[in-house]
């Protein structure tokens, strides 16, 4: 069994499932209201949304026969924490730059 990052980082790899986060991001869902959106089957936008759960960046929920999934926000903590370590990367060598166009301002 793959990491739980790597579940996360798995799940945001494909288009198709990075554009059903972006309609989860909106409203709740049934698998029938997602797969409105795509020309695939039902069961292959199940597929993506078991993908996108497992990778902890939707929940689903049981309403009367029907499954609703929801966006979860702190599933995306684990890309959050990998993108910040880059930011610093950045940050560090921005200041550097900044730093050495002031000094040549002098």
């Amino acid at each position: 069994m793959p990491a739980p990052d790597q579940l996360t980082f798995r799940a945001l790899a494909d288009p198709t499932r990075r554009d059903i986060l972006k309609m989860l991001a909106t409203q709740d869902m049934t698998i029938a209201d997602v797969s409105g959106h795509f020309d695939m089957t039902r069961a292959a936008v199940k597929k993506h949304l078991t993908v996108l759960s497992d990778g902890g960046l939707i929940t689903v929920r049981p309403r009367g026969r029907e499954r609703i999934n929801s966006i979860n926000t702190q599933g995306f903590a684990p890309v959050l924490n990998w993108f910040e370590y880059f930011d610093s990367f950045w940050d560090d060598r921005l200041i550097a730059l900044k730093s050495a166009i002031e000094k040549d301002k002098k």
